[in-house]
C-alpha cells in the first residue's frame, strides 16, 4: 500500500537527509558537530544546503588559501580556520562571480553570494561560540548588496487567455495536440489552482485526494517547516477541481492505491519538474517575453490578493509568509500603487470652492 497524506513530505525529508550524511562524509569532519548543532534551528532543507555551500567553501580554502598545503578536505582543521582571514572571506565573495567545482564552470549573483556568505558565518559563529576557534572574522565582512529584481507577474488579461491555452490548446503546436488532449483537464486544474490560491508548487505537488474538502471549499496544505494550513478557493478554482477529480475518477488505470492528487502520465504523484515544464509551455504560447515560472503565478495571485483587499496582513497570512515584509517586497505591488493612489492629494492651486 502507497503511504498517505504527509509523507511524501517526510519521504522527501528522508532522501534529503541521506543526501546530507553523505556529503557530510565528503567534508571536513568538524562540520559534523555543526551539523548537530544547528539542527534544531534549521530545516532538512537549509541543512543540505548549508552541506552544498561548505563544499564550495573548503574547496575554495584548498585552491587559494592553503594551495599546497591542504590537498584533501578531511585534512582541515580548527587551526585552518583561525587562520581565514575577512580578507580571505571577502577574496572568496569575489571568486563566486566566476569559479570552477568538480570540472564545472560556475557563478552566483548577489543574492546567491549572501546566501553562500550566510552559510560560512553560521559555521564560524558556531565554532567561535563554542570556543573551539580563537577568532571568528567572517563577522567583519559586509554582505553583497543586493538589487531588487523586477517582480514578474501577469496581467489579467494574460490569466485568461493562460487558462484558456491550456483549456482549449490555443496556440498549441499540431504534434503536441494528442497530448494536450490528454493532459488539459489535469493542467488547467493546476493552474487554476496556481493563480487562483496562491499556493506553492512543493505544496500542489503534495496534494493528496484527501487533502480536498469540496463541501468546504478548502485544501489543507503543508507549510515550509512542516505546519498545516487551511487554505479555501473560490468557485472557479472548484470548478477546474471537480472536472478534474471526475476525469481521474472515471480513468481505470489510476491506480487504486495511489492518493496523489495530480497525477503524471504514468499514473504517478506528478513532480515539481512536471510542473514547471507545463507552466513553461503555456506560458511560452501566451506571453513569450516574461519567464513565466509556477512562483511567478503565485506573485500574480498574491498581488491580485492585495489590489482586491488592500491589505497586506490578509494576503502575508494566505501566502504564509512569516514576515509580512516578504509579501512587501515580493508579491504585493504596493509602491508602484501607493504613487498613483495619491497623485492628485497634493493641490497645487485652490479650488474656487475654497474660496
Amino acid at each position: 500500500m502507497k503511504k498517505r497524506n504527509g509523507d511524501y513530505y517526510a519521504e522527501r525529508n528522508n532522501r534529503n537527509l541521506d543526501k546530507i550524511s553523505e556529503l557530510l562524509e565528503e567534508l571536513p569532519y568538524f562540520c559534523e558537530d555543526f551539523f548537530r548543532g544547528v539542527e534544531p534551528r534549521t530545516s532538512v532543507l537549509t541543512r543540505l544546503n548549508y552541506c552544498y555551500d561548505l563544499r564550495i567553501f573548503f574547496d575554495f580554502l584548498m585552491k587559494k588559501k592553503f594551495r599546497g598545503k591542504v590537498t584533501d578536505m578531511h585534512d582541515f582543521t580548527f587551526e585552518h580556520l583561525d587562520a581565514v582571514t575577512d580578507t580571505d572571506i571577502e577574496i572568496y565573495l569575489s571568486y563566486l562571480s566566476r569559479y570552477t567545482f568538480q570540472g564545472k564552470q560556475l557563478s552566483c549573483d548577489e543574492r546567491a553570494k549572501a546566501r553562500k556568505l550566510s552559510t560560512v558565518r553560521s559555521m564560524f559563529k558556531y565554532f567561535f561560540n563554542k570556543g573551539l576557534i580563537s577568532v571568528n572574522n567572517t563577522a567583519k565582512v559586509a554582505t553583497p548588496k543586493l538589487h531588487e529584481k523586477e517582480i514578474i507577474r501577469l496581467e489579467q488579461d494574460e490569466v485568461s487567455e493562460l487558462l484558456d491555452t491550456a483549456e482549449y490548446g490555443n496556440g498549441i503546436s499540431r504534434h503536441m495536440e494528442g497530448y494536450h488532449a490528454r493532459t488539459k483537464v489535469r493542467d488547467t486544474a493546476i493552474l487554476t489552482l496556481f493563480l487562483g490560491t496562491g499556493i506553492r508548487i512543493s505544496e500542489l505537488v503534495g496534494l493528496n485526494n484527501e487533502s480536498v474538502d469540496f463541501a468546504a471549499k478548502s485544501f489543507i496544505v503543508t507549510r515550509k517547516g512542516g505546519n498545516k494550513a487551511i487554505l479555501y478557493f473560490s468557485d472557479e478554482v472548484a470548478r477546474a477541481l471537480e472536472a478534474y477529480m471526475e476525469e481521474k475518477n472515471g480513468d481505470p488505470k489510476v491506480p487504486q492505491d495511489e492518493h496523489a492528487l495530480f497525477l503524471s502520465m504514468q499514473y504517478r504523484r506528478i513532480t515539481v519538474r512536471a510542473v514547471e515544464n507545463l507552466v513553461k509551455k503555456y506560458a511560452s504560447i501566451v506571453t513569450p517575453l516574461k519567464h513565466i515560472t509556477p512562483h511567478k503565478l503565485r506573485s500574480t495571485y498574491g498581488t491580485s490578493l492585495y489590489r482586491e483587499t488592500g491589505d497586506i496582513y490578509i494576503v502575508a497570512d494566505v501566502l504564509g509568509h512569516r514576515d509580512v515584509n516578504t509579501t512587501r517586497k515580493h508579491y504585493a505591488a504596493i509602491t508602484e500603487d501607493h504613487r498613483k493612489a495619491v497623485a492628485g492629494r497634493v493641490k497645487l492651486h485652490k479650488d474656487e470652492d475654497d474660496d
